[in-house]
């Protein structure tokens, strides 16, 4: 029993540091971190990839074949936004399936759901788009020039087509990239 003051000097050392050590990383939350970073405690907000590409029924096995990957040419918005954006009365109505938002009305690598996809609605052939009613269309918020995607966005993008892929059975080379996409 000699020991017990230093044993409380050591845990008492311990409970200080700990306590400054969380400080700290409670402070350095709330600032937005420089760009290229990577925070964990804002990836796991986001939501799984696995709950964003369920749908309100069950989706016949050869339901969808393909994937493509386009730009919303904006530097920013949500479903909604973009909705408005294309004069469209409803974010319903938007001619994709899943978008993943660059931190400009949504977070940075968030994927929202449309209403096609959960009601399992093909994408409306017109436009620039001539696809196929068996093509899945994901929309990233950039435009590929000056305004290029996240590397949070890219992150999720991979992540959300290793899912589509899988549980749809797409074969890789069934999925259709921008021209300057990094994988």
């Amino acid at each position: 029993m000699v020991n017990q003051p230093r044993t409380a000097k050591v845990l008492f050392s311990l409970v200080v540091s700990m306590t400054i050590g969380a400080a700290v990383l409670l402070a350095l939350e709330k600032r937005p971190l420089p760009p290229g970073a990577f925070s964990l405690a804002s990836y796991t907000r986001l939501g799984s990839v696995g709950e964003t590409i369920e749908t309100y029924g069950p989706v016949s096995p050869n339901r969808w074949q393909c994937v493509e990957v386009f730009y919303s040419n904006t530097t920013g918005g949500n479903i909604g936004q973009i909705a408005s954006l294309n004069g469209l009365r409803d974010s319903e109505d938007v001619n994709l399936h899943f978008l993943i938002c660059n931190g400009y009305g949504g977070q940075d690598g968030q994927i929202q759901t449309s209403q096609k996809w959960m009601r399992q609605w093909s994408c409306v052939p017109g436009g620039n788009w001539y696809g196929s009613s068996k093509t899945i269309r994901v929309c990233l918020i950039a435009d590929g020039g000056t305004n290029l995607p996240s590397e949070f966005q890219i992150k999720r993008t991979n992540l959300l087509l290793e899912a589509l892929c899988i549980k749809f059975s797409i074969p890789a080379d069934q999925v259709i990239y921008p021209a300057d996409w990094q994988l």
